[in-house]
């Protein structure tokens, strides 16, 4: 195994860093704030695992070279082409008042060309090949006498002067209406250039049991892949899109993504608030080592008991009397909010203290934290959940937002012997990846109940609802 520290402002953005550098194969060793402030974390990972991710990135590396140049090289040229025409512009002013109109056109063809390279349609005109004829003044007849002529020689040299002055103001409005073309025609090239960076998407696109992904669709099927939803999940939604979507619709990207969150949004299940005053809720938190159940219960207790339109009673019960500090953690909780709370050990104290807290309306049990691997610790579990057959535990499986898809898989369907009735996520400030989330959702379609977005207690606790988990996976977290 390999030893790797990464720092940052947040453990956000120092697990970013070995995001970055060593993929998702590593394990997180510890994770502690330092003095100076920002913090630090140590992860682990295998030689073998190293190997493959330092591959991995050295193609991604070449590919996003390649790609970049492909994408690149009309903008380049365009660049080029406009400080070449510029640089004419500036001879061109110092040697006759008449060059910077056949500059303005020059300029113009250039952008014109560049418009059918990358085949936008351009509102400037060719430039004609033939030069412009010069306004020729009319002469006067030969039988006119000299001495009318003489006196009519100031006043036409002084027409001339303000005929040039008004030519002038002419040629530098049509400059500046040229310029606000060319302006226009670079703005339009710039919106073209994500679909001459997909020009060879249909050849180097997912194929797999006929499905083809069209160009339209690269960039959403980029987003949603890079999210961390699981490839079968993925394919079908994509599938989906593909045979009910509009032809119409495919040629914005903005009715693209607006379609495809639709679709995504209707394959979430979320679970609204139970605040009836006539049931009570007795709700358990379950689930892995480290996750955040005691500061979610904590987060909870203060949400039902302080924060909505009602202040409910809420009771706490801990049965997490292993892990050092747990229970004054609690403790600090229930006294700084004024809350019941009861630790107990085995199923005969549990019954008694539910019992005990049969006033509430909310009951939060806080519970030890297990790995999917430890038996032991799951049927223990269960005999609390079963302890008293005649009440009702609402069971939540709280999970981590930064942990892969496959692994959050095997997480529940261990845990899912204590008989799961809703999922509630943790740590979503600390990635970039919503998909694992969203894959898991879809998978169980058991309904989400609660979205924990920091460390804050009470206010980062969010309602789960199937659009801001959409809007996640899409575009980022956002705390408001």
């Amino acid at each position: 195994m390999k030893l790797f520290t990464y720092t940052g402002e947040s453990s956000a953005a120092a697990l970013a860093q070995a995001k970055a550098e060593l993929g998702d194969e590593f394990s997180i060793i510890s994770q502690k704030k330092l003095s100076e402030g920002g913090y630090e974390i140590s992860v682990a990972i295998s030689e073998e695992d190293l190997k493959e991710a330092k591959v991995k990135a050295e193609r991604e590396k070449q590919k996003n070279e390649t790609l970049a140049a492909k994408s690149n090289s009309i903008a380049d040229r365009l660049e080029l082409i406009a400080q070449k025409e510029l640089e004419k512009k500036r001879m061109a002013q110092t040697l006759s008042s008449t060059l910077p109109e056949d500059v303005s056109l020059q300029l113009s063809d250039a952008v014109r060309q560049i418009s059918q390279i990358a085949g936008v349609a351009s509102k400037i005109p060719p430039k004609s090949p033939y030069p412009t004829p010069l306004a020729q003044i009319p002469k006067e007849s030969s039988s006119q006498p000299q001495n009318k002529e003489k006196e009519e020689r100031p006043k036409q040299a002084q027409n001339n002067k303000e005929s040039q002055i008004e030519n002038k103001k002419k040629e530098s409005s049509l400059e500046n209406n040229d310029l606000r073309l060319i302006r226009g025609e670079i703005d339009r090239l710039n919106d073209k250039l994500k679909l001459i960076q997909n020009m060879f998407w249909e050849e180097r696109g997912p194929k797999r049991d006929g499905l083809i992904i069209p160009h339209e669709f690269a960039e959403i099927y980029r987003i949603t892949k890079a999210s961390g939803m699981a490839k079968e999940h993925l394919e079908k939604i994509m599938q989906l899109t593909l045979e009910l979507m509009p032809i119409k619709m495919r040629e914005n990207s903005v009715l693209i993504k607006r379609y495809f969150r639709e679709v995504l949004r209707k394959m979430v299940y979320a679970r609204a608030e139970n605040l009836s005053s006539n049931a009570k809720n007795i709700m358990m938190l379950v689930g892995p080592t480290g996750v955040g159940k005691t500061t979610t219960l904590a987060k909870l207790a203060a949400r039902y008991s302080r924060l909505l339109n009602k202040n409910y009673k809420v009771g706490i019960i801990t049965l997490d009397t292993y892990r050092i500090g747990a229970v004054d953690q609690l403790m600090f909780y229930a006294k700084k909010m004024k809350l019941s709370i009861d630790t107990v050990v085995d199923t005969e104290e549990f019954v008694n203290a539910l019992d005990s807290l049969k006033y509430c309306d909310y009951i939060l049990i806080d519970t030890v934290g297990s790995s999917q691997h430890d038996r032991a610790k799951l049927e223990s579990l269960k005999s609390f959940v079963n302890a008293d057959p005649n009440t009702k535990i609402d069971v939540s499986l709280v999970m981590s937002a930064t942990t892969k898809y496959e692994d959050l898989k095997d997480i529940y369907h261990t845990f899912s012997t204590l008989g799961i009735d809703t999922l509630l996520f943790t740590k979503l400030d600390e990635t970039h990846s919503y998909g694992n989330i969203f894959s898991l959702i879809y998978e169980t379609k058991k309904p989400v109940s609660y979205f924990s977005i920091g460390q804050e207690v009470p206010n980062d606790l969010n309602v789960a609802t199937s659009d801001f988990l959409i809007d996640c996976l899409l575009d980022g977290l956002i705390k408001g």
